[in-house]
């Protein structure tokens, strides 16, 4: 009988092995599959958003901000498929770059002072604080992976 649960425990270990092996090779050809298809995303966004300005003739602030927001955007998806890390800066500077793009629409729109204007500055002044406070930890405080990996880096790391 101890024979026989020899083998029992051995075909179980070997079915958990063909389990894991499967399930991260599902895993990992997902991600790729969702990075390809938010960076395609991205791509042709941005390519309409630019034919949009080519067919007006003409190119406001609000839509070469929101070139920049694209090119943010894709640079994060490069970074994070070539490190599987996320640079969280890169999510502050958008949101910075979005929020200045709608003040910019939001004076436009009103002409007037307003408290929008003071709410929509001191977001942006918020986000710039934090991410000041992120580059200043990642220097003052090195974690001990690479840069890249501390998700403060715009360059993927050589290992």
């Amino acid at each position: 009988m101890g024979r026989f649960e020899e083998r029992i425990t051995a075909a179980n270990a070997r079915t958990e092995e063909l389990a894991d092996s499967v399930g991260n090779a599902l895993v990992n050809g997902f991600h790729l599959l969702a990075l390809f298809a938010i960076g395609g995303a991205i791509v042709w966004s941005a390519a309409f958003a630019f034919a949009e300005m080519v067919e007006a003739g003409t190119a406001s602030v609000e839509d070469i901000l929101l070139l920049f927001i694209y090119l943010e955007l894709g640079a994060m998806v490069g970074i994070y498929f070539k490190t599987n890390h996320m640079p969280v800066r890169f999510l502050i500077y958008v949101a910075i770059t979005a929020l200045t793009r709608f003040l910019i629409g939001f004076v436009n729109e009103v002409h007037k002072p307003d408290e929008g204007i003071l709410v929509i500055v001191g977001g942006i002044l918020l986000l710039g604080l934090a991410a000041l406070a992120l580059r200043y930890g990642s220097y003052k405080f090195p974690s001990s992976r690479s840069e890249a990996d501390s998700g403060d880096a715009a360059t993927p790391s050589k290992a």
